[in-house]
């Protein structure tokens, strides 16, 4: 097309030498597409994690990589749990930051000692607090994923500083909450397992049981569960 112009005198030298040039250079669409294949191979959708840390997760047991993991239960609330654990940290680190300078204070004599055990109570006071709920929101669940044999349990819950990390359990391993003494009514029931690993905590009450055949499964018959 372009020779055709030209010796019809319908383009000018440089005008033809332009346009021999722009086909060549990549457009936009092409310059997606490295990134895309990337995402592509990886099985992930990029736009899953805009705006947040990525997921970190424990090692998936063997035989599960290609298999897709169905959610079964959801907590709405898990979200605002982080961002609280989050805001714990900070303000208990602001608070120990601040005993240093008390300390020279008071050994200048612009604190006095009564003013100092306050600070030193608070501070300690802070890390308890920041110990206990980080140890409640460590085995908090958020969301509960079973694969498609039914044979691996994936729970979503919080690590200290508030982020999302997910841990794999055997399903043969999860104790039923039939052989529990805890009830589908109380604010919190508890996923133990057999092997005396990791305990952790739901609420029935305020979560969402999506797929109530496959969470029954694992957990055993919940007459009473809504």
């Amino acid at each position: 097309m372009v020779e055709f112009h030209e010796r019809n005198g319908l383009l000018s030298p440089l005008q033809a030498a332009l346009l021999r040039v722009v086909p060549r250079l990549p457009g936009p669409a092409a310059w997606g597409r490295p990134l895309y294949r990337l995402w592509c191979c990886s099985g992930q959708d990029p736009r899953r994690w805009v705006g947040s840390k990525s997921p970190a997760s424990k090692e998936k047991p063997p035989g599960t990589e290609t298999e897709k993991f169905q959610m079964v239960y959801r907590f709405d609330a898990i979200r605002a749990f982080g961002y609280l654990s989050q805001l714990k940290v900070a303000q208990t680190a602001l608070t120990v930051v601040a005993l240093p300078p008390g300390l020279y204070w008071y050994s200048q004599g612009l604190m006095t000692f009564n003013s100092l055990c306050l600070v030193g109570g608070i501070a300690g006071f802070a890390l308890a607090m920041l110990c206990w709920m980080s140890y409640f929101f460590r085995r908090l669940v958020g969301i509960l994923y079973v694969n498609e044999s039914g044979t691996v349990l994936r729970v979503a819950h919080l690590t200290f500083w508030g982020w999302r990390q997910d841990t794999y359990c055997p399903v043969a391993d999860v104790v039923p909450m039939t052989e529990t003494k805890d009830r589908p009514q109380e604010l919190f029931v508890r996923i133990q397992q057999y092997s005396g690993k990791q305990t952790f905590y739901l609420t029935l009450r305020y979560g969402r049981v999506l797929d109530r055949e496959r969470f029954m499964q694992v957990f055993g018959m919940l007459d009473t569960l809504k």
